[in-house]
C-alpha cells in the first residue's frame, strides 16, 4: 500500500497514512529500540476494507537490526 497505493486486499485506492510518532514515556505510535531511542510506526489504512500495513523508514531499518531487544 505505500508504494503501489492500492490495498493488496480489496484493490482500494483510498489509502490513509497515519504517521508514526514518538512521545513521552514510551507512548506514540513507536517501537523501541533501546531505553533511550525509538524507531517511528507509519501506518497505511485501507478506507474501503480497513487492512493496515506498517512500515518503518528504510534508515531505520538496522536500529532495529541491532537492538538488544530483538529476538531471533
Amino acid at each position: 500500500m505505500k508504494n503501489e497505493k492500492l490495498c493488496p486486499k480489496c484493490n482500494g485506492n483510498n489509502i490513509l497514512r497515519f504517521e508514526g510518532e514518538v512521545g513521552p514515556y514510551g507512548t506514540g505510535n513507536n517501537m523501541q529500540v533501546s531505553f533511550f531511542h525509538a524507531v517511528k510506526v507509519h501506518r497505511y489504512i485501507c478506507t474501503s476494507c480497513g487492512f493496515t500495513e506498517e512500515w518503518v523508514d528504510r534508515e531505520d531499518i538496522q536500529k532495529i537490526a541491532t537492538s538488544k531487544k530483538v529476538k531471533r
